[in-house]
C-alpha cells in the first residue's frame, strides 16, 4: 500500500503557486460545443428540408472557441516565460493529511520535492526518470518521467495547443483552469486540473485524479523564477 501511494505522490507533483484549498472549484466552461448540423434523414419517398442551424448557437460556439484559445496561448506564454522556478509547497492527500516542503525546478524535465519532516519523503525528476525516495527506509521507486503527468509541466516548451491530453479549458473572473486526461495501459485514466489566476495566468493549484478516483490537491507559495537551482540537486542514485 505505501508503495502504490508513492507512485500516486510521483504521479501528482507540478509546479503550482498558493491558493485556498477550500476556494470554489465549479468554472465557467468557456469553448461551448461545436454546433452539430442535424443528420441527414434516412431515405424517403419525397425530398426533407433540414431544419435551419439557429444562428445564436453558432455564434456563441464561435466566441467561446475564440476565449479559450487566447486562455491557452496566455498560458503558453506564461509557462515559457521562465525556465527555474522554487518555493514552498502544501499538498493535500486524498486522505486529508496535509504535508508540506520546499520545490525547485529547472527545466527541462527536473524537479525536486522535498517533504518537511516527520515525512520521510523526497521526490525528485532528473529529466528522464523520476524517483520517490523514503529516506528513512533508504528505499526509492522509479518511474520513467513520460509515464507521469510532470512532463506535461517540465517540457522545454509549453504548447496546450498541440496538446492532444487536453480535454478542457475554463475560465471564470477568479481562475482559468486546464484539464488534461491522460489513458495507461494496464493502469488507467489519470485527471490533471491546472488553475491559473484569470488575470495574471499566474499558477495556482493543480489536482490530480488517479485511475481509483483519488484526488491529490498541490498548491505552493513564494515563487522564485530568477535564482537558479544547483543541478545536482535533481541526480538520482540508480545503484
Amino acid at each position: 500500500m505505501r508503495h502504490l501511494h508513492c507512485l500516486r505522490v510521483a504521479s501528482t507533483l507540478v509546479i503550482a503557486s498558493v491558493v485556498a484549498l477550500s476556494a470554489g472549484m465549479a468554472l465557467a466552461q468557456v469553448p461551448a460545443p461545436p454546433f452539430a448540423p442535424p443528420k441527414k434523414p434516412a431515405a424517403a419517398s419525397t425530398p426533407t428540408t433540414a431544419p435551419a442551424a439557429d444562428p445564436n448557437i453558432q455564434m456563441a460556439a464561435t466566441s467561446g472557441q475564440q476565449a479559450a484559445a487566447v486562455t491557452v496561448q496566455r498560458i503558453n506564454d506564461y509557462f515559457n516565460s521562465f525556465k527555474v522556478m522554487s518555493g514552498n509547497f502544501v499538498q493535500v492527500d486524498p486522505d486529508g493529511t496535509r504535508r508540506e516542503g520546499e520545490f525547485y525546478i529547472l527545466k527541462p524535465g527536473r524537479v525536486l520535492f522535498e517533504y518537511a519532516p516527520p515525512s520521510p519523503i523526497e521526490l525528485v525528476a532528473d529529466g528522464r526518470s523520476v524517483a520517490v525516495r523514503d529516506k528513512r527506509l533508504k528505499t526509492q521507486d522509479i518511474t520513467p518521467l513520460s509515464a507521469t503527468p510532470l512532463r506535461f509541466l517540465l517540457a522545454e516548451n509549453f504548447d496546450l495547443a498541440r496538446n492532444a491530453n487536453v480535454t478542457g479549458v475554463y475560465q471564470d473572473d477568479v481562475f482559468a483552469t486546464v484539464v488534461i486526461e491522460e489513458k495507461q495501459p494496464m493502469v488507467g485514466t489519470y485527471r490533471l486540473m491546472i488553475m491559473f489566476d484569470a488575470k495574471t495566468m499566474q499558477l495556482k493549484q493543480w489536482t490530480v485524479t488517479d485511475p481509483q478516483g483519488y484526488d491529490t490537491t498541490v498548491a505552493v507559495s513564494n515563487l522564485n523564477t530568477s535564482e537558479r537551482p544547483d543541478p545536482m540537486l535533481f541526480v538520482i542514485n540508480r545503484d
